[in-house]
């Protein structure tokens, strides 16, 4: 462990000489960087990066457009088909409870009063009292194998879900499943800032958390089908515990795939060749961030409780979730309430995954293209207000209208993803992202376990205070995105006088050293 005090001003960055020597840097720091002699530990704990490099001190590496390319689509073709479909499923295993709620489980298991409500908040719980220790695990673990392990575990917990005969039991798993399915996004944001650089990392968060998307179309064709062939030919056990099956069991062969597959980080790639390995490295290092450090430092610690980007960060997950909580356990019972059947309701739930991919795909691409991801990415916000206006404005027998509003809700995510991007990006330090990242799903927990219960039964069929709720959250959420946009762009402006001091120096490798957005006056935040 590491706990000593942070720089008391910004270090530096790198020179065109690539070195992988320790002594070397700290040699380099003593020379006249003029940096204060606390910073020369950061040497002695540096990245996982630094081994890549070692054996080939003083070699400069130089990375062609053609070689960029071909690392590019050899890393995509390995790491995005794994990260996409097993997110989706990371949603699908959430939404199961919706299907469920009106394939019978209410009545199976004996659900009354608002039972139902907190069986959709219990799953917060567990992710809550497990997001910080579990983010913990990620930077102290191997990265790929823990993920694996949870997203196995977290398969076979759903799968109990199918045995439940009480409240009580479908309590204790719902809390389980969350507990195992806190790693997931944290873990899946690490390994895009790990492998990506940060002009690619908003375009790949994108696809792979668009797959929430397909997962709502697949989730819910599934459980529309099953729901027709039990209907039809009959089953030994009920059709929502069937859902529940199948979701678990695939979710737990897909990690044992992704145990297989997918590495701790670029050094033991066993798709990559040796020298391969070291230019998927060198290729990160205008990130400023490395590619993963194992050592917990107290000083970054502190600067992630202090630096008000990681509140409003926080403030932002909270406050958006409150919507995204409710609808995503009620969006069935929703579609019910616009006059449409149960089993109509599965099916037309679908079209809301079509319109959240397109969103997120074209946010995705287009903020990283014009390198402006909160601008663009704020879109999704308006339309889903627009959605959310005509829900609660259109008359009750306006089914059509109302059913597009709720599909325009789905464009929501846009600014979730791009924020969760975003810590990917600007959050600098291995200690601090894992604990902005920690807090930030921890907000997100929080607004998951209000989320439904602002659905309350006696507002049925209409549920308007939860529909103004959901508004309300929006707008204020908006005005959250102005601040962060603010705020980033006035570090900018900071780092670049400082830059523009006399004697300022830059030194070698500084980038593999495990210094905070904060210290590093080369960083320079996304908007």
């Amino acid at each position: 462990m590491s706990d000593e005090k942070a720089p008391s001003y910004p270090d530096v960055e790198m020179e065109a000489t690539r070195t992988g020597s320790h002594d070397n840097e700290k040699e380099r720091y003593r020379r006249g960087s003029g940096a204060p002699e606390n910073v020369l530990k950061h040497a002695n704990d540096a990245d996982e990066a630094m081994k890549a490099f070692e054996g080939h001190e003083g070699e400069t590496i130089v990375i062609d457009e053609a070689t960029n390319k071909r690392l590019l689509s050899k890393i995509d073709l390995n790491i995005m088909p794994l990260l996409c479909v097993v997110y989706g499923l990371n949603y699908l295993d959430k939404t199961t409870l919706s299907y469920a709620s009106i394939m019978g489980i209410k009545k199976d298991i004996k659900l009354k009063g608002d039972d139902y409500q907190w069986l959709g908040s219990m799953f917060y719980f567990g992710y809550l009292a497990w997001e910080y220790p579990t983010n913990r695990l990620l930077q102290r673990l191997p990265l790929a194998k823990y993920s694996s392990f949870c997203i196995i575990m977290w398969g076979l917990v759903l799968c109990c879900m199918a045995a439940v005969k009480n409240y009580s039991g479908a309590i204790a798993v719902r809390f389980f499943l969350g507990v195992f399915e806190a790693a997931v996004t944290p873990g899946f944001a690490l390994f895009t800032s790990q492998w990506y650089t940060k002009k690619e990392q908003g375009t790949r968060i994108g696809i792979w958390f668009s797959f929430n998307g397909f997962a709502q179309i697949f989730g819910g064709l599934v459980a529309y089908g099953i729901a027709k062939g039990t209907e039809k030919h009959g089953s030994a056990i009920a059709p929502w515990r069937i859902v529940f099956l199948v979701t678990g069991l695939l979710t737990s062969a897909l990690g044992c795939i992704f145990l297989a597959i997918m590495p701790d980080n670029q050094l033991n790639a066993r798709w990559l060749k040796k020298e391969d390995r070291r230019l998927a490295v060198e290729r990160v290092r205008v990130n400023q961030q490395g590619i993963g450090n194992k050592h917990f430092k107290a000083y970054q610690l502190k600067e992630a409780l202090t630096d008000p980007l990681t509140w409003a960060f926080v403030f932002y997950a909270l406050t958006a979730d409150i919507p995204n909580g409710g609808l995503s356990n009620f969006f069935s019972q929703l579609i019910v309430s616009f006059g449409y059947t149960a089993d109509q309701s599965l099916l037309y739930g679908t079209p809301g995954g079509v319109v959240e991919i397109v969103a997120l795909m074209v946010c995705g691409y287009l903020g990283d293209r014009y390198r402006n991801r909160l601008l663009i990415s704020s879109s999704g916000l308006f339309i889903s207000i627009l959605g959310m206006a005509l829900i609660v404005g259109l008359p009750i027998h306006n089914n059509g209208g109302r059913l597009a509003g709720y599909y325009l809700t789905q464009s929501s995510p846009t600014m979730f993803v791009c924020l969760l991007s975003l810590i990917a990006t600007n959050v600098a330090g291995y200690t601090k992202k894992t604990t902005v990242a920690a807090l930030y799903l921890i907000g997100y927990c929080i607004g998951k376990i209000i989320g439904p219960q602002t659905f309350r039964p006696k507002d049925a069929p209409r549920y308007v205070p939860a529909e103004i709720t959901i508004i309300c959250c929006y707008g204020a959420c908006l005005m959250d995105v102005a601040f962060i946009w603010w705020y980033c762009k006035r570090q900018n402006k900071k780092k670049a006088a400082f830059r523009a001091m006399p004697g300022y120096m830059k030194l070698a490798n500084q980038e593999w050293l495990d210094l905070t957005d904060k210290e590093n006056p080369e960083f320079v935040y996304t908007l």
